[in-house]
């Protein structure tokens, strides 16, 4: 495949298989709860000998967009979520999606761009595992508060893997008052996340929900990929 080629197009199950020797070379087939499937790049780690399946979902085609954005807005329903808070950069994608498939008439964004009307005491340092050398700081609006204040908050950002970002988010919130009533995202990458989360979310991890799960890969003594 051409490196632009990826996310361009969601696959009926099965369609993709594991090599013989149970790996994969290319590509990882994830898996909508359907079954359907997804292939995304695979991106070696530093070391060689691991590597992570991505997701870039502002460079997705739109088939794709709009099937993760619906995919996650059925999956959160139960938790009935009155508005929906996206994570910049690519989380604004899925939370703006998604906050339409839930029948919103807007969403409220985070941003790491600090305007001169916002406070320092809305904002949090984060970095992510995509950029760890970048240290930003999360801002809410304070224009935004009385759209969050005593409402059923739904956090949504596109890749949940380390935990870093999310977890600035869910301590801006607190400093806020608000704890989510659910946490979304396109894809759960590896379990790494889990415990930094469970650390600060008060409530249980199954109120994480992902549409796709992949795991961290090691390499195979052919050559191809298998999760670790």
């Amino acid at each position: 495949m051409e490196p632009h080629d990826f996310w361009q197009e969601i696959h009926p199950p099965h369609t993709f298989e594991r090599l013989p020797d149970g790996g994969h070379c290319g590509f990882f087939p994830a898996e909508f709860e359907d079954g359907r499937q997804l292939r995304l790049p695979i991106r070696e780690l530093a070391d060689g000998e691991h590597a992570l399946a991505s997701l870039i979902i502002n460079q997705a085609g739109f088939t794709v967009e709009e099937a993760l954005c619906a995919s996650l807005a059925e999956k959160v329903r139960a938790f009935e979520p009155e508005v929906v808070i996206g994570l910049p950069t690519l989380g604004l994608t899925l939370a703006s999606g998604t906050a339409k498939k839930l029948g919103h008439g807007r969403y409220v964004p985070f941003g790491t761009s600090r305007k001169f009307w916002y406070r320092e005491e809305l904002s949090m340092p984060m970095s992510s595992i995509t950029s760890p050398e970048q240290m930003k700081r999360l801002y809410l609006d304070p224009r935004m508060l009385p759209l969050i204040e005593n409402r059923r908050v739904l956090l949504v950002d596109d890749v949940i893997s380390s935990g870093r970002s999310i977890g600035a988010a869910l301590k801006l919130l607190e400093a806020c008052g608000i704890s989510p009533v659910a946490i979304g995202a396109a894809m759960l990458q590896t379990d790494a996340w889990q415990e930094p989360v469970s650390a600060i979310y008060s409530h249980s991890l199954d109120r994480v929900v992902g549409v796709l799960r992949t795991p961290r890969l090691k390499r195979s003594p052919t050559g191809g990929w298998i999760p670790e």
